[in-house]
């Protein structure tokens, strides 16, 4: 996200809701996850993808893909990851286009396995005309789609009970997060900030199901209400002044430089709740935009700074 215009953020959201719905089959695993002290067993098979031995030279063009396979101790197989995977610092970044992926760029990098995260310019066919194996993990509508995910490139990789522990590692974390919530007569409310142009996401998004989980109520919801806008509406000034959030969210702190103070110098707002009470949090964009093992940490920001306001 961090270079790419709000805009374009949206429409790449909304797209890959609609990937998920067309190709959610190609990320559900037919091999049971084993246990963290399990070796792992080749032929491997994930939805139509078989690998017959351990890949030893990956390909990642999705930043989320590119957390989660060193999240599993899979980083010594990654050879090359897209532009934007930035985290963890030792991921061999290239120039490589997750967003506009070049067959032959790809090839280039004689690859074992390639994860993508969309299928843009039908890339995935001309990736396997050329006997390349392909994984298509869209972007993850639920936390159950990340588990999930996450299972599935242990098993692909040789990882499985790595895997099988990270997960575990993420319900527990966020079962003791959203466990310690105080009980509250009436829900907090919030803004979620995907731009200055003052696009969010509804609860019906992933980003949205995260606040729910901390207890939170979105401002967004009427907005979208119908589900035409893909979850990702944008919001005027004047229903965001009406509706009176008590927390505004930023998830544009990098892509554009928002912060507490340029929300609170705003026309019209200094009267929000959130602007009043410094109830303005900045995220990182990244975080906030990933849906994989780093979302525990998205929740963490969001309970403790929410945790601040009396019951």
């Amino acid at each position: 996200m961090s270079r790419r215009t709000p805009r374009l953020f949206v429409a790449a959201l909304a797209a890959g809701a609609l990937l998920l719905g067309g190709c959610a089959e190609k990320t559900s695993t037919d091999t049971p996850a084993a246990g963290s002290s399990s070796a792992a067993a080749f032929p491997v098979t994930v939805g139509k993808l078989t690998l017959e031995k351990r890949p030893e030279k990956i390909v990642s063009l999705s930043p989320t893909a590119t957390e989660v396979l060193f999240a599993i101790g899979a980083g010594k197989q990654v050879t090359a990851v897209d532009d934007q995977s930035n985290y963890p610092p030792e991921a061999p970044k290239s120039d490589l286009s997750g967003f506009q992926p070049n067959a032959e760029a790809i090839a280039g990098k004689s690859p074992d396995l390639v994860v993508l995260s969309n299928d843009t310019n039908k890339i995935v066919d001309q990736l396997t005309t050329l006997k390349i194996p392909v994984l298509l993990a869209p972007a993850a509508a639920t936390l159950d789609d990340t588990y999930q995910q996450i299972t599935d490139l242990g098993a692909l990789t040789g990882h499985p009970g790595e895997a099988a522990d990270l997960t575990k590692k993420m319900k527990d974390e966020i079962a003791a997060l959203t466990g310690k919530l105080p009980q509250r007569a009436q829900k907090l409310t919030y803004f979620h900030e995907l731009g200055p142009e003052l696009y969010t996401a509804t609860s019906k998004t992933f980003i949205g199901s995260i606040y729910a989980l901390a207890g939170l109520a979105n401002i967004a919801d009427p907005s979208d209400a119908d589900g035409k806008k893909f979850g990702y509406p944008q919001l005027s000034q004047e229903v965001i002044v009406k509706a009176n959030p008590d927390f505004v969210f930023l998830s544009d702190t990098k892509c554009c430089q928002q912060t507490p103070e340029t929300v609170k110098a705003r026309s019209g707002w200094a009267g929000i709740t959130a602007v009043k009470n410094n109830q303005i949090v900045a995220l990182d964009d990244d975080i906030a935009s990933r849906w994989g093992p780093r979302v525990v940490d998205l929740l963490r920001v969001i309970v403790d700074a929410t945790a601040k306001v009396p019951a």
